[in-house]
């Protein structure tokens, strides 16, 4: 690639803490970040509204995982209501697009009537999955899509979900900011295990592990 940099050096990256947003669509350049603090969901401690869990229990969406990642990234890099503007420029494209091919990148997402209504993407690397951008075209898609990433998280043995910075919709499901120093520990110890993610998990255990939230 022609800036040198691969979804190799990527991982790597994100295997210390680092992250790349572009400063717009048309902006060519990536800038790296590492905030401090740093916002995480515990995975233990993620809350789901009891309205919100009847939503994701209903049937009401079709949620998959995986099946069509470049169709949501350029979800989530699409203009919305308070959201004029995309840091996913072509270069971030075409990295993650790069990988998920390499078995790094996933996204969790939601159809109605077939049609993609939204989602989430971002990198599994062991134990730790780094969320990068969610979007929603109907009411409640987005949030659907992340009780079923935080459900398979746990499932699968998961141990940290890094949020990058904490806001105050994430707080609402247990959301929090911590020190980066505190950060890069529980980093170190999930980015040694073995990979956790799996695509298929039996629908009875996803329903049963989201009741239990």
């Amino acid at each position: 690639m022609s800036d040198g940099l691969t979804p190799e050096l990527m991982l790597g990256a994100y295997a210390v803490g680092l992250f790349p947003m572009a400063e717009g669509e048309d902006d060519p350049t990536l800038n790296w970040y590492d905030p401090d603090p740093r916002g995480i969901l515990p995975l233990e401690g993620f809350h789901v509204p009891r309205r919100l869990r009847r939503t994701v229990l209903s049937g009401r969406f079709e949620v998959s995982v995986d099946r069509d990642f470049p169709a949501v990234m350029r979800g989530c890099a699409a203009p919305a209501a308070g959201r004029e503007s995309t840091w996913i420029n072509s270069r971030i494209y075409q990295l993650f697009c790069a990988l998920h091919t390499m078995g790094f990148g996933h996204s969790v997402e939601c159809r109605m009537e077939g049609e993609l209504v939204g989602g989430l993407y971002g990198v599994a690397l062991g134990g730790v999955f780094f969320g990068e951008s969610m979007f929603s075209r109907v009411t409640d898609a987005s949030k659907v899509a992340l009780v079923h990433l935080v459900a398979r998280m746990r499932l699968n043995g998961f141990i940290l979900l890094d949020t990058q910075f904490g806001t105050e919709h994430l707080a609402r499901f247990g959301g929090v900011e911590i020190p980066a120093a505190d950060y890069k520990e529980q980093l170190e110890r999930a980015v040694c295990m073995q990979p956790c993610w799996s695509d298929t998990l039996a629908p009875d255990m996803l329903e049963a592990e989201i009741r239990s939230m």
